[in-house]
């Protein structure tokens, strides 16, 4: 079946990848597997096989139809919804354990969704998703890298995140203008690690990556933050003046964000 390109839908036809999609997310026996838009089914088929159970979030009514009739009830439950309104906490009480998570995430809301799995961390274990590769490089992208950034930060602070592999267009039909990766994210939020406020944190984040053109310092400046505070901050975190944010490492940003919040540094 064609895809839909205003719902971002491009299935896999690969039969190879679809294995090692299915083998990415580890041993399923026994467990609940929550699948974010499956489409047409294509991986569907090798996650009913292998796992206790499968729920399938699909926002397309007529797929999510045509899944249900061809599975038995007790193997997959199929929600038809946005993911972005799913609820992974009752999935997982429901299912008296973490979840294990695949998706082939629509481009045009891939942040959202990544968003929405970190969010709901503390009900999952593990995720195998499948993005386009420049997304696959930043959220896995190491300080000093260009594609360091405030998504790499956010999902990073949730655990740890590797790419597996990548896809050519010639994978899905219809063929996406770009190759997509699968990349593995095993749920191990560093929050109370690094001693940093979780809700407080984040937007903290977002502010010192606002402008990576600019020094770190200047972010802070626009954010509100004094001139002298931040020098002072910069001395006890042991952090370069000059220093961008894209240089630092997630240890480095606690630090920095530990030392401000502890003097309210503001203006």
């Amino acid at each position: 079946m064609p895809g839909k390109p205003k719902l971002g839908q491009n299935f896999l036809n690969d039969t190879q990848a679809i294995q090692r999609i299915a083998e990415s997310l580890g041993d399923l026996r026994g467990r609940t597997v929550v699948e974010i838009g499956p489409g047409a089914g294509a991986i569907t088929s090798a996650l009913v096989a292998r796992a206790a159970h499968v729920i399938a979030v699909e926002l397309d009514a007529v797929l999510a139809a045509e899944l249900r009739a061809q599975y038995l009830p007790g193997r997959l439950t199929v929600h038809q919804q946005d993911v972005l309104t799913f609820n992974f906490a009752a999935a997982s009480a429901s299912a008296q354990q973490p979840l294990l998570v695949f998706g082939n995430l629509p481009y045009y809301i891939t942040s959202p969704i990544l968003l929405k799995l970190a969010a709901s961390a503390t009900s999952i274990e593990r995720a195998a998703l499948m993005v386009q590769r420049e997304v696959a490089d930043r959220v896995t992208a190491q300080p000093g890298s260009r594609d360091y950034g405030s998504l790499s930060v956010t999902c990073q602070m949730y655990g740890p995140i590797q790419t597996l592999f990548t896809l050519p267009p010639s994978s899905f039909s219809p063929p996406p203008d770009v190759h997509s990766s699968v990349i593995r994210w095993r749920f191990a939020p560093r929050f109370a690690e690094l001693a940093i406020d979780e809700p407080a944190f984040l937007p903290f984040a977002r502010t010192v990556f606002a402008q990576k053109r600019k020094t770190l310092s200047n972010n802070l400046r626009a954010a509100g933050f004094a001139p002298d505070a931040i020098a002072s901050a910069f001395t006890s975190a042991a952090i370069d003046s000059r220093a961008r944010a894209e240089e630092l490492s997630l240890e480095s940003l606690a630090v920095l964000w530990r030392v401000l919040q502890q003097a309210d540094h503001r203006k």
